[in-house]
Order: structure tokens, then C-alpha cells, then sequence
């Protein structure tokens, strides 16, 4: 199955895609939350398609977050040797876990805001897993059950705010508008092999990201029960697995997004997204 909500953001309704058509699911009456997860929705979700006929929707309506707001978005840094290489960083001998802010979220090609006083703000294409129950201190040979599916998520970074103004790397990660996800959420019949997945990324048409998650130092199971060790998982909550090569950071000279360049990005299976880079606004 792959999960969308659509709609005014803020006010998304619920829906899936079936044979690349987009149909409506608000009258299933739930959004795709922690609730939802938590209660065996999926299963739920795929009786009330069969036993239903719902709308067909159309193609040109906004995406939002394929999840409604989760928990928390946890992520993991320096998980591609290559990536870590590229930013003069050894790799890491346990991964690197950030939090990014949940109201950073927004749907797949929304607009990008660049944050006041941002001159570092630079791209990340990442394969992100949804957990689908809660999970503290998971074993690695069962962290696998605990996945409800996975989502192409952009971890836009302020390199500056990130690395150069002491503290945590979440000041850089969590901004307005840095957590781009989806098109849409797979649930695990859906995708092969999430070890073996071609990601890439374009900036203004030419590519910077071009990798495989074959490429990880810490596969999914050891990341789920490594963060599940410090913190409880809920429903709901996503885990983004790292970059690949090819971000400005690693660029020589370093290269830097400004307002109205354009980024593409996807994934094999999850789908692509388009984002357009606008200058820092007030709410």
C-alpha cells in the first residue's frame, strides 16, 4: 500500500495510490498518526479499501507529509562512507543520532525556506523508515517487524548554524520548512529490498547525489535497535538513515542553495519530489 494525504497544509486529508491513481481515504475518519499505526491501521485501512470504493482524486492536488506529525524525526549522520569522506569526518564507530524539529515537516515539493541569515543551507536525499509499534530496546533480529514502511525525505542543513555555532548539529537540521517527505509512504511489500535502493538528488538539473543504500555502514535493523536503546520509538516516528556523497558541504569549492534553484530528488520505489528555494519570509 502507499499512504498520501493531500490537501491545504495544515488541513491534509487522507488517501492512498493504487495502480498510480491518488484516491481519497478521509472517510476511513482517521489521519495516518501515532494513533493510527498504533492500532493496527494498516490492516485496518486496506479492509475499509476493499470493502469500499473511494473517490479518485486528482494529480495536480498538493501533497503534505505522508505521516501526520510524529513524535519525533530522528536521524542519523555520517552513515555513508563516502559521505563522511567527503566531510573530512572518520566514520563513525556507532551511528550519530540528531533529532530534527517535527515542525520542520512539509509535503514533497513544497517550497523550501532559506532561514534568516542563512549563507550554508545545503540538501540530503535519505531514504527515512516509519516505525509502525512502539519499540525500546528492540533486538536486532526482530527490528525488521517493527517497520510500517518508507519515505523519501530531503534533510535540508544549515551547515553553518549546523557545525560552526558550537552546540548540537539540530540547530542547522531543524528549521522551517528543512524536513521535505515523501510523495508518498510504502508499506514493506512494497519495496524489495530497502538495502539494495538508488537514491539521487539534482540541483538545477545537473546531479549532485547519485547513491545506494547498499552503501550504508549501519543497515536498518542495527539502526532501529541502537536508537531504540536510547529512547522509546513510538507509531508513527521516523528514523532518516544518512546521505550519501555529493552534498555542498563536500563541494570544493563549497556550494550553497540560494533562492530560486530548483532540487529533484527520489528514490527506487518511494517515488521523487521537486523543491524550489525562496528566501527566509516571517509567518
Amino acid at each position: 500500500m502507499k499512504l498520501i494525504r493531500y490537501g491545504e497544509f495544515g488541513k491534509e486529508k487522507t488517501g492512498v495510490i493504487i495502480n498510480d491513481k491518488r484516491y481519497d481515504t478521509s472517510a476511513f475518519g482517521e489521519d495516518y498518526n501515532e494513533q493510527f499505526f498504533e492500532t493496527d491501521g494498516l490492516s485496518r485501512l486496506s479492509d475499509f479499501i476493499k470493502n469500499n470504493k473511494p473517490t479518485e482524486i486528482s494529480n495536480n492536488i498538493r501533497l503534505g507529509s505522508p505521516i501526520g506529525r510524529p513524535s519525533k524525526l530522528v536521524c542519523i549522520g555520517l552513515n555513508y562512507i563516502d559521505h563522511a569522506r567527503e566531510t573530512n569526518a572518520a566514520p563513525p564507530p556507532e551511528p550519530v543520532i540528531f533529532l530534527k524539529s517535527t515542525t520542520a515537516i512539509v509535503g514533497p515539493n513544497d517550497d523550501i525556506m532559506i532561514p534568516k541569515d542563512s549563507v550554508k543551507t545545503d540538501w540530503e536525499v535519505e531514504l527515512a523508515v516509519v516505525i509502525g509499534k512502539k519499540a525500546s530496546y528492540v533486538d536486532e533480529s526482530e527490528a525488521m517487524d517493527y517497520v510500517a514502511g518508507y519515505v523519501l525525505h530531503n534533510d535540508v542543513s544549515e551547515r553553518e548554524f549546523q557545525l560552526e555555532r558550537s552546540g548540537t548539529w539540530d540547530k542547522g537540521k531543524g528549521c522551517d520548512t528543512f524536513a521535505p517527505i515523501g510523495p508518498f509512504m510504502a508499506t514493506p511489500d512494497e519495496i524489495a529490498d530497502p538495502h539494495n535502493l538508488h537514491l539521487w538528488l539534482k540541483l538545477n538539473g545537473k546531479t549532485m547525489q547519485d547513491g545506494n543504500t547498499s552503501n550504508f555502514i549501519f543497515n536498518i535493523p542495527h539502526l532501529i535497535a541502537y536508537t531504540s536503546k536510547f529512547m522509546t520509538l513510538l507509531p508513527g516516528d521516523i528514523i532518516s538513515t544518512g546521505t550519501p556523497a555529493g552534498v555542498g558541504l563536500g563541494m570544493k569549492p563549497n556550494l550553497y542553495l540560494k533562492p530560486g534553484d530548483v532540487i529533484e530528488l527520489g528514490i527506487d520505489g518511494l517515488g521523487s519530489a521537486t523543491q524550489k528555494l525562496i528566501p527566509y519570509a516571517k509567518n
